[in-house]
This record gives C-alpha cells, sequence and structure tokens, in this order.
C-alpha cells in the first residue's frame, strides 16, 4: 500500500514544531513524505485560527484540491489544528470531501485515524481540548507521548529547533481563541524537556527556541512538591552540550521577572532577545481586550528589562482597529512604540474571531479603510525606528548563526548560491556573500549596510568560537 504525505503548514511556531511531530509519527508508520498534493496519497492542512485570513487560505486550499479528490476519491484529506478544533464539523460541511479532522490534542492519533479511514470506517473527527471534556492529566499526556518525536528533515534548518515547553494557555484575552483550541496552560516536565534538548544536540542543533504561548509563565510542579520555573528550566538547559543558543517565545509582561532577566544575562547562551506583545498603547483597549495590565506596568517592565540586560532587543505584537480604538488610543499605541523603540513589531488588524468574548459582547466597529490606515501609520513608524537603529550597527561585527540561502539568493555564474543569510544573538538578520558549507556555523560579520528588517555584510572570519554575542 502507498502511504506518501503532504502537508501544508499554517500558523505560528507551534504549528511548524507540531507538523514536524506529525510527520515523524507517520513516518514510524511507513509513510514517506513528498513535495507536492498531487504526489500524495494522504493530503495534511495543518491551521490556524488567530486570524480570519489564515483560514480562509485553508479554505481556499481546500477548494482547490476538491477536483483532485473527486478524480481519485481514495485520496484521503486531513486538516488539523486549532482551526480543526475550533470548526470541528463545520469544516466537513463547508468542505464536505474532508476525510480528516483532529484538533491540536489530538495529532499524536493520526496514524490510528488514517488506518481506519483506509479500513473503510468513514470519517474521522478527533478534537478535545474543551475544558468540559476530560482532565488536565488525559491532555498533558498526550502531549508527552508526542512531543518527543522529532524529524529534522522538517525542520527550516537542521541547526534550529523548537521545543515545546508549555502548553495552551489561562490568560483569556477577548481577542483569542488559544484557549478554546489548545486548552489550559501547563507546563512541560522539565525533565522530559531537558531529555528532548539532549536528542536535539545529538541531530546537530545548535539553536534552540523554547514555546509556549506567555513561555515566561512556564511552571512544573513535580509529585514531591518542587516547583520549576523558566529561570529553574534555563539553568538546566544551559550545560547541554551541543546546543550554543537558547530563545524563547512568546513572553507576557507581567511574567518578566528581575530574576528570569539576571539569569538571561548570567547565562551566556540565553538570547538576550526578548518578544514581549503590548498589543495596544491605550489602557482603555487593554482593558477592553482583557490583558490583565496598563501601559504603567509594561514600561515598569520594559524599564526593568533595560536596567538588567541593557543590550537586549524587544520585539512586540501589536493589534489596530480593536473594537472601540479611537484615534486618540491609536496614538498612544504610537507614543508606545516611539517611547520604546522595538526592534520590531508584528502587526495586524483587527479580526473578529468566534468563539471568543470579543465576538460575544464587543461590536467589531472600525471600518477596514481606517484598520488598514492605522496599520500602514504604526507600520511606517515602527520600519523607520529599526533602521534607523539598524544603521547603528553599520561598521560593527556580530555573530551569526547561519540558517543558509538568503530568500533571494544571487548565484554566480556556475549556479552556485553565493548568498547565505543567519540570525544574531538577539535575532537580528543578517545577509552576506558566502556559500553553502557555512550553513550551521557562528560566523564574524561586518555590517555594512542595514534596512529596517535586514543587516547586509561581509564575513571577517571562518569561524567563531565565543558564544554570547549581545547584538
Amino acid at each position: 500500500m502507498n502511504k506518501r504525505v503532504y502537508i501544508k503548514t499554517v500558523g505560528c511556531q507551534m504549528n511548524v514544531l507540531d507538523s514536524e511531530m506529525v510527520i515523524a509519527d507517520l513516518k514510524r508508520h511507513g509513510y514517506t513524505v513528498v513535495d507536492s498534493p498531487k504526489q500524495a496519497d494522504c493530503v495534511l492542512y495543518n491551521t490556524c485560527s488567530v486570524r480570519e485570513h489564515a483560514e480562509e487560505k485553508i479554505y481556499s486550499a481546500l477548494g482547490k484540491i476538491r477536483e483532485t479528490k473527486q478524480r481519485d476519491p481514495s485520496k484521503l484529506i486531513g486538516v488539523l489544528g486549532c482551526m480543526a478544533q475550533k470548526d470541528q464539523e463545520i469544516v466537513f460541511r463547508r468542505a464536505p470531501y474532508v476525510d480528516l479532522v483532529v484538533g491540536p490534542g489530538q495529532l499524536h492519533t493520526i496514524p490510528d485515524l488514517l488506518e481506519k479511514l483506509r479500513n473503510g470506517e468513514g470519517r474521522q473527527l478527533a478534537v478535545s481540548l474543551k475544558r468540559n471534556e476530560g482532565s488536565q492529566a488525559v491532555i498533558a499526556r498526550s502531549h508527552e507521548t508526542f512531543d518527543p518525536l522529532r524529524d529534522p528533515a522538517m525542520r527550516p534548518t537542521p541547526f534550529q529547533a523548537y521545543l515545546r515547553i508549555q502548553i495552551g494557555c489561562d490568560k483569556f484575552c477577548t481577542y483569542c481563541v488559544v484557549p478554546n483550541t489548545r486548552g489550559p496552560e501547563q507546563g512541560r516536565s522539565p525533565q522530559q524537556i531537558v531529555a528532548e534538548a539532549r536528542t536535539l544536540s545529538d541531530q546537530g542543533c545548535r539553536e534552540i527556541t523554547l514555546l509556549g504561548q506567555t513561555v515566561n509563565s512556564y511552571k512544573f510542579r513535580s509529585d514531591d512538591g518542587t516547583t520549576t520555573d523558566m529561570a529553574d528550566l534555563l539553568e538546566q538547559l544551559h550545560p547541554i552540550d551541543g546546543i550554543d543558543r537558547i530563545k524563547f517565545v512568546t513572553n507576557y509582561p507581567k511574567d518578566m521577572t528581575a530574576r528570569l532577566l539576571e539569569t538571561i544575562r548570567d547565562l551566556p547562551k540565553v538570547s538576550p532577545y526578548l518578544h514581549v506583545p503590548a498589543q495596544s498603547g491605550s489602557d482603555t483597549v487593554l482593558k477592553r481586550m482583557k490583558r490583565g495590565y496598563t501601559i504603567a506596568e509594561y514600561m515598569e517592565m520594559f524599564d526593568r528589562v533595560q536596567q538588567i540586560l541593557p543590550q537586549a532587543s524587544i520585539s512586540s505584537d501589536f493589534i489596530v482597529g480593536f473594537s472601540g480604538e479611537t484615534e486618540d488610543d491609536f496614538r498612544k499605541t504610537i507614543e508606545l512604540v516611539e517611547r520604546c523603540r522595538f526592534k520590531n513589531s508584528f502587526i495586524f488588524q483587527y479580526s473578529v474571531r468566534p468563539g471568543t468574548k470579543a465576538a460575544e459582547r464587543l461590536p467589531d466597529d472600525i471600518p477596514r479603510e481606517v484598520k488598514v490606515r492605522r496599520n500602514n501609520e504604526l507600520l511606517a513608524v515602527q520600519d523607520a525606528i529599526a533602521q534607523e537603529d539598524n544603521r547603528k550597527l553599520i561598521g560593527r561585527h556580530v555573530e551569526v548563526l547561519v540558517e543558509g540561502p538568503s530568500k533571494k539568493a544571487r548565484k554566480d555564474e556556475h549556479g552556485h548560491v553565493v548568498q547565505m543569510t543567519g540570525r544574531t544573538h538577539c535575532d537580528r538578520i543578517v545577509v552576506f556573500d558566502g556559500n553553502r558549507r557555512q550553513a550551521g556555523q557562528f560566523l564574524e560579520v561586518q555590517v555594512d549596510d542595514a534596512s529596517s528588517h535586514t543587516l547586509v555584510g561581509r564575513v571577517k572570519t571562518v569561524e567563531v568560537v565565543t558564544i554570547g554575542s549581545t547584538v
């Protein structure tokens, strides 16, 4: 029996990691990965529900594969992840040729569900992360048996990997579907996290990024009553040979403690890069979002970072056009960006997500053209700040972990790639002339030019041994 699988992933780093786990599991059950849906016996879409655009992108892809399914009814079509959890039976109604709908907590069951489909048992629906269904212990077990599966071939580069340390979220921001799609917040066992990091090191990984919805809130209470928090976990991961950089995303402002910042400062492998979403510069909007902090508290956190980690780079997320956002509210967001001078910001136009408190209680009352204008205006402010700050690095040397050819890599007359890309310890993107053999190395690059998103430079030395640059 042919078992060829194609997977398309949309959304956050969690989804990228989930897809890696799914493929690793399927390979253990005899599947091979192919590069296009046409080659596959099984086509899987790993989905996102954070924004409406991500969902419509998947429904559009499903529409395009409909004719393929009609020509070959034996081809299995699966929808996985957050959209599957949120929409459930709706997926079957909108795309009746879909065979399989699986939520984030049930991804480890996919091989068995596909086997049922091949045996003619009919459509398969597996979703169970709602808080009124089952215990946290049951949910945790499903992830613990699934997460250690690793497949380096599914990563963007073999030298970098995501490592999940936390599952779910308890913050319940009014605009966010994550608590309903990924379940309650739980920290994974530190012993399993460390063991998984050692596996990654053995596979040649040099940089790990710890993942959690509010990653710095990480806590795990063992049976003997011992509690491990984020600072403790970083101290346990730091000594692992072969792992040279440790990053983590995404952070919650109120959990950015002095102890955690001091731990980052004192552990050279831990990157002084912090992604701490603010979402708005207005207390009124933050209250409607139920973010749990004020701008004064966010700035208190920001000042604490600058005091303890003065060389840290900080990035943020913002939602423009949230329910009731006035021009004054928006101006306060611009003022916050100008004051904090974030390394970069991810800016999104608010879209209503069914199942959230905002969808139930707050009107989507900002016209689309206003959202677009605010998005573009805030982006222009952020880009100008980023370019100005990046240009201050011209003439300096930065340490780069080489990831591979740049997205728009130039080639020489023989067709060989001559432009590579990598990231600094503070997560700045650097492009430079080089070759594929440099991938996975730490190189020292002199910065010759800079834009708002990219540094451009040239290699100064063959390889750098010292880890811990703060650029």
